[in-house]
């Protein structure tokens, strides 16, 4: 039988890739790579050829050659993300040394790099190119950069010490990914007794109880599943995380799940059956001293100089600049909601909340008493909104507002296009004047924590590229949201709708290109710290009413959503919003500090630890909620320690005052006009969601809006104006 992996004519053949087709697949496609690299290698090196070089000859060809690898690599990484199981882990762990090792010959390549400085000197840039030349332009300046950071100037043992640290930093972020899922599964607690869950919203009952009847295997056959009576099985996944902290009134529960939830990945992680350390504590120091010293060998300070040399922000004083401007503003709002939430718990929780039983709120309780504070203020509860946002509703409604703005059409794909899982859906976007299908992308909605990691994320399957003949972008979009339980459709949280609208938005930027070079093509090229522009844009939508009734109806019934209850909706918007802010600039603040101004080889050896510049940059953003001692949340910090947000975590402020920005347009329209907001969607997307990386971020955004972004519409969005 063909391995699955090689058979790259249309999308993955998700139902018979097998862990064990990685290993061949992987040699075939290095055998190819590595023969017509090095065609073309000796072919820019013979004689005078460089010197008249043509740009068809470069990064196309490189395009086309690394499309293979790219592709194989790409499915496996994403199942590893959503289908992880030990024989796919191995078989992972044992092909990436090869492929990273594969991928860096193109960076280091003189060959390679003196053909590209050649091409660049020969190409002229202005006001009045055109998007073609521009997008040649950037891909040409941006493969530049990226060898120069690459290691392309180095030579001999520093080369190859370089090449160690990139092998060993993708290593660890592997495992690092790997425990942080391992640990999150490996909890669970089972409540027995009723008192400790009253009061909790009828649908986490049942998804604890439907775990638990699952947690019984054959046994629990002809066991009827009662969510009123329990048992019920509370786990570490964010669907059952969130639920507990918000709802469930027994604070010993609270406190077990909260200390498991933080110290996940830890040396407070018991070690697997085969006595292998599931602690990132050593993997952290291991990360920051090697990141500090590929970037000395570069010739920068520190590695957040390194990240920044291609992003948006000039300096990391740049970034703390801006983190301040929205401390100054969010940390007093912040200390006013704590002392609201506090006087709510005082005043209703008993004994327990006295001043002389307890001196200040704990971190499993503020969550629990400010969701109580917000049902007191607007008189709604999240429960009630639930059944309001059946799944296929919600969907339904987004992509009528991507019809609305981008003239787009959404449909479902029925042709039985094959998934990793039964829950995914496939769908294909038509472009409504042409009628022409532009893009596609897979859904996978729901938390799977047996086998899929957490968060919510926006991936490429297949990206767009004239020299690899893909007209047709398709992407991942990848949440972990509340699955149905029973005959109940998925009843989701306004958050998960939030957060769905999140990751659609970078799909958008993805599938919406109409760059053609495949580096520049969609998310490729666009600098980290604007990437989260259109995926922050679309949150803002939830909070429209033609949108948000555009799906909120009853899933039994088909009523929509009661007035007075939107009304509540958008009232509680700005609800929290001064702890929120705090939580994020204490997150983008501190993986900065650690990555431009931390001696991880001092800590070692009794100097400041990670754990200690948590608690410093704590008593800087969010001096009311200090981190209890034993708190690890950085070994969970994926983001930052195994994905590509170290020393970038910033970027989520940095964008989002572009999106509150972006979006200001339409309020400025007004949002009941719709030819106007149609107008200005139509504007958006031919430039925000259309250029993708061919077109200087700071520039696309002054094509949409006539200037630069001003930080006052997020501010304003937030409340934090005062």
């Amino acid at each position: 039988m063909a391995n699955p992996l090689l058979d790259q004519s249309g999308l993955p053949k998700f139902s018979s890739i097998e862990p064990s087709n990685l290993s061949p697949a992987v040699s075939t496609l290095l055998e190819n790579l590595d023969k017509d690299f090095a065609d073309l290698t000796s072919k820019l090196s013979s004689g005078e050829e460089t010197k008249s070089v043509d740009y068809e000859e470069v990064l196309p060809e490189l395009e086309k050659m690394q499309f293979g690898l790219g592709y194989a690599w790409g499915v496996t990484s994403h199942l590893n993300g959503v289908k992880n199981s030990e024989d796919l882990r191995k078989a992972y762990e044992e092909n990436q040394p090869k492929v990273v090792k594969a991928m860096a010959q193109f960076s280091q390549s003189r060959e390679v790099y003196d053909a590209l400085s050649a091409i660049r000197a020969s190409m002229t840039e202005g006001e009045d190119i055109d998007f073609e030349t521009s997008q040649k332009l950037r891909a040409v300046d941006n493969s530049l950069r990226g060898m120069k950071l690459g290691g392309v100037g180095l030579d001999g043992a520093e080369k190859d010490r370089f090449n160690e640290i990139r092998l060993r930093l993708a290593e660890i972020g592997t495992s690092f990914s790997n425990n942080v899922l391992d640990a999150t599964k490996a909890f669970s607690l089972v409540v027995e007794d009723a008192a400790e869950v009253e009061g909790v919203p009828d649908s986490a009952k049942a998804m604890w109880a439907s775990a638990y009847h699952a947690s019984l295997g054959d046994e629990g056959k002809d066991v009827e599943v009662d969510a009123e009576k329990g048992p019920w099985k509370i786990t570490l996944d964010m669907p059952s995380y969130i639920a507990t902290m918000t709802h469930v009134p027994s604070r010993s529960v609270r406190e077990k799940v909260y200390k498991a939830y933080i110290t996940r990945a830890s040396e407070f992680t018991e070690v697997d059956e085969d006595g292998k350390s599931k602690n990132n504590v050593p993997s952290i120091y291991e990360i920051l001293k090697l990141k500090e010293e590929r970037a000395k060998m570069l010739g920068f300070n520190n590695h957040a100089e390194l990240s920044l040399a291609s992003k948006m922000a000039p300096t990391v004083d740049s970034v703390k600049e801006l983190s301040d401007l929205i401390l100054d503003k969010a940390l007093p709002s912040a200390l006013r909601e704590l002392e609201e939430i506090t006087a709510m718990a005082r005043a209703n929780g008993g004994d327990d909340y006295t001043e002389e039983n307890l001196e200040k709120l704990m971190p499993w309780d503020t969550t629990f008493w400010s969701e109580r504070l917000k049902e007191s203020k607007f008189d709604l509860k999240e429960e009630e909104l639930r059944p309001y946002f059946a799944l296929p509703s919600v969907l339904d409604g987004m992509f009528g507002l991507i019809e609305r703005l981008f003239n787009v059409e959404v449909k479902k794909d029925e042709s039985g296009v094959e998934t990793w899982n039964p829950d995914v859906s496939f769908y294909n976007l038509y472009d409504k004047d042409s009628g022409k299908q532009i893009a596609s992308f897979y859904l996978d909605p729901f938390s799977r924590p047996a086998d899929k990691r957490g968060g919510a994320w926006m991936d490429v399957c297949i990206g767009k590229s004239d020299a690899c003949g893909k007209d047709i972008p398709v992407a991942y979009l990848t949440c972990n949201g509340s699955p149905p339980v029973g005959d109940k459709p998925s009843l989701m949280t306004f958050r998960e709708v939030e957060t769905l609208f999140h990751e659609t938005g970078h799909g958008l930027q993805h599938m919406l290109t109409k760059a053609s070079v495949g580096d520049v093509a969609g998310i490729n090229g666009v600098e980290w710290d604007a990437v989260e522009l259109p995926s922050q844009f679309m949150e803002n939508w939830c909070y429209d009413k033609k949108t948000v009734y555009g799906f909120a109806k009853h899933y039994e019934t088909g009523e929509p959503l009661p007035e007075e209850m939107f009304e509540k909706l958008k009232e509680q918007k700005t609800y929290g919003a001064g702890m929120m802010a705090c939580r994020q600039l204490l997150f983008g603040l501190l993986d900065m500090e650690l990555h431009s101004n931390f001696d991880a080889e001092a800590a070692e050896n009794g100097g400041e630890t990670i754990f200690d510049v948590h608690r410093r940059m704590a008593e800087k953003c969010t001096p009311y909620s200090q981190p209890l001692p034993e708190d690890r949340f950085l070994c969970t910090f994926s983001h930052i320690f195994a994905g590509g947000y170290s020393a970038g975590y910033y970027s989520y402020k940095w964008a989002e005052v572009m999106s509150a920005d972006a979006f200001g347009a339409f309020e400025e329209v007004g949002l009941e006009n719709e030819e106007k907001v149609q107008e200005v969607g139509r504007k958006f997307r031919d430039t925000v969601l259309s250029l993708g990386g061919g077109v200087d971020p700071m520039e696309v955004f002054k094509r949409f809006r006539g200037r630069e972004p001003s930080p006052e519409a997020l501010l304003r969005h937030n409340g934090l104006t005062e």
